[in-house]
């Protein structure tokens, strides 16, 4: 059977999309299906590359049980689009970024919004980038994360 291979994008990689990477993968380890998957999540800048996930998210997620362990890359629009089913971005300006590399029809329509896949958060539009913000912005994004990576999942399993 192939595996379902998705990339979570934002702007840096190290805040909202490697956050999606670990809440997915802890989900599909706990419904035993991780082994249908490659999960990977990359930034539409190179600004942070080789970098740990940002210290607030990391600590934010850790109190929920998720390892935010990748290392901030950027995306790779030669690669990344023949590699990866699922190219999801986590605000209209990562789709726009997302968009504008896409060589062809194929490579367009594997771009999503991460917020398309939410079931109770649906009345977010994007998923809002926490780095200037405090605590409570942390939070919003991990519980939209939680939300739309549980829809993401039952989208596939559909």
């Amino acid at each position: 059977m192939d595996k379902t291979k998705i990339l979570f994008v934002c702007l840096g990689n190290i805040c909202r999309s490697p956050s999606a990477e670990a809440i997915f993968l802890k989900m599909i380890e706990d419904k035993g299906i991780a082994e249908n998957f490659i999960i990977d999540s990359a930034g539409t800048s190179g600004w942070h590359n080789g970098d740990q996930a940002d210290r607030r998210m990391q600590k934010h997620a850790v109190r929920r049980g998720y390892d935010l362990q990748s290392l901030s890359r950027k995306f790779y629009a030669d690669s990344d689009f023949e590699d990866f089913d699922y190219i999801i971005g986590m605000d209209d300006q990562n789709i726009i970024d997302l968009r504008s590399q896409a060589k062809n029809e194929n490579e367009y329509s594997k771009i999503s919004k991460m917020t398309d896949y939410c079931i109770n958060y649906s009345q977010w539009d994007e998923v809002p980038d926490p780095y200037f913000g405090g605590d409570k912005g942390f939070e919003l994004v991990l519980d939209i994360l939680e939300d739309a990576c549980e829809g993401l999942i039952n989208t596939i399993q559909k």
